[in-house]
């Protein structure tokens, strides 16, 4: 039987938002790649589970399941401990949690202003402040799942559109502050996955018209364009990679 090559055998990756959709592609592309992992949820325990059972099946012992509420902004040092104590390492900070819903203007809440400030920008930066020590040492990175929409607002998503606007600058932000031990980028994925929300046939045919490519992507796009920027992106700091079948051009 022919082993499958693994460059990034014993590096260690820690993804957020972790247990479905695009942050569960993410997480088997760099597993079958050699990483082992440290992936959070929040409440898709069980979807987190199975996760780990798949992954572990092909490499035992390669994957730390840590619960718990970006929210809570205490609770993150006690993340990136958990994953000191395990591996006693960490290469590359995933920011892929993210919350996204509606606020038209007339009916917001400050109550949603709170939840998707924090989610996309307050969550992501107070983790990556408090992975950052690690990070330097093995000469790591922290890529965010940033959004088209931080430069081309969505109608009635104010709130998100401004939260991940913040979530780009954090990137060219924490670029510099964290050179040149620690390279920080983002990805800005187009239609991928549609929302949990139902959304008529029309509009999603509206958007991929909108595309040069006139398809969606797939979650694998986005997990190879991580990939990428760990792997194979020595040089390259401070970026967004836009993911959208080229929708930004239009």
């Amino acid at each position: 039987m022919i082993k499958t090559e693994q460059p990034l055998a014993g590096k260690v990756a820690f993804i957020t938002g972790a247990a479905q959709r695009i942050g569960a592609e993410i997480a088997r592309t760099l597993h079958k790649n050699g990483m082992n992992l440290a992936l959070h949820y929040r409440n898709s325990a069980e979807a987190a589970q199975l996760l780990k059972q798949q992954l572990e099946a092909e490499r035992p012992n390669s994957v730390l399941l840590l619960q718990a509420d970006l929210n809570d902004t205490n609770a993150l040092p006690k993340l990136i401990n958990e994953i000191n104590a395990h591996y006693k390492r960490l290469d590359l900070l995933v920011n892929n949690a993210s919350s996204f819903y509606p606020t038209p203007i007339k009916t917001a809440q400050i109550e949603q202003w709170g939840d998707l400030i924090s989610t996309n920008m307050k969550a992501p930066f107070f983790l990556s402040k408090a992975a950052a020590p690690l990070l330097k040492k093995t000469k790591g990175c922290i890529i965010n799942l940033v959004d088209i929409y931080a430069k081309r607002p969505l109608k009635e998503h104010s709130i998100y559109s401004i939260a991940k606007a913040g979530n780009a600058m954090m990137v060219k932000s924490l670029a510099q502050e964290l050179g040149p031990d620690v390279r920080v980028n983002g990805i800005a994925p187009g239609a991928i996955l549609w929302p949990s929300q139902d959304i008529p046939e029309k509009s999603k045919n509206e958007i991929l018209n909108e595309t040069a490519l006139k398809r969606a992507g797939t979650p694998t796009d986005i997990a190879k364009a991580v990939l990428f920027l760990f792997k194979d992106a020595d040089y390259i700091t401070g970026q967004i990679i836009t993911v959208d079948g080229g929708r930004a051009q239009q």
